[in-house]
């Protein structure tokens, strides 16, 4: 796993005030000591949390409109990590966190369950090859993880010009026990949300936007169908401790 740096992105942070320098993220394995106390109470509040945030258009925005809501933003792309991070910067922005490096790990290992109200996902890479598929970041495999960020009643808000990966997404969605999910029709009232959408929407190509409700009352230990099987193969195929 390649190192995951979390970084407060005004410099000086009310969410983290004395967080100045970039931060292992492994540091921040719940029980680590000192760096774990140091983030307590950090998860509360509204938060809402973009996987993919590219150059940071939505992201950015939606921080400056939303002062009094707290961001998590995750990219992988190291210039466009920077890119946002200095336009936060410039802007003063105090409510947002960025993580440069792979999101299922920070979901897997770092971060809480159920802290997020909205998920924001635009445009993910659809890896269209049948080969890669599995890649995808919303797969039935990965997807209870993904969704693992959403309070009950919390949204996934998503988008892709890929059609036939949208239409892939909607299945698994609502295959879903504890999803709502509802076609966005035509663009999002607030336009654009990111620099491939407002290049899309120029040249007329069709893209599918939905938005998925999780169940305020849906028992979070419901799985998705698939991902269940693919859970109980991996518990039922798993070698066994060796004797003490």
């Amino acid at each position: 796993m390649r190192l995951e740096m979390l970084f407060s992105a005004g410099g000086q942070n009310r969410l983290l005030p004395s967080l100045r320098q970039p931060l292992n993220l492994d540091d921040l394995i719940p029980g680590d000591g000192e760096s774990a106390d140091e983030w307590a109470g950090v998860w509360d509040g509204e938060w809402e949390v973009e996987i993919g945030f590219g150059k940071g258009r939505y992201l950015l925005e939606r921080a400056l409109a939303h002062p009094e809501r707290r961001f998590l933003g995750f990219e992988v792309v190291s210039k466009y990590f920077r890119m946002l991070r200095r336009r936060a910067r410039a802007h003063g922005v105090d409510n947002l966190l960025l993580v440069r490096g792979e999101a299922l790990y920070a979901l897997s290992a770092v971060l809480p369950k159920a802290f997020a109200s909205i998920l924001h996902i635009y445009f993910p890479d659809p890896w269209p090859k049948s080969r890669h598929q599995r890649r995808r970041l919303l797969d039935p495999k990965t997807l209870d993880l993904v969704l693992g960020v959403l309070r009950p009643g919390g949204e996934l808000w998503f988008a892709t010009d890929f059609i036939d990966y949208g239409e892939r997404v909607v299945e698994i969605l609502r295959a879903h026990p504890g999803l709502d999910v509802e076609i966005q029709p035509g663009p999002w009232p607030d336009g654009a949300r990111t620099n491939y959408e407002a290049k899309y929407m120029q040249e007329g190509r069709p893209i599918l936007r939905l938005r998925a409700r999780s169940s305020t009352t849906a028992d979070p230990a419901q799985l998705h169908p698939e991902g269940k099987i693919g859970v109980l193969s991996a518990v039922t195929n798993r070698r066994p401790p060796p004797p003490a």
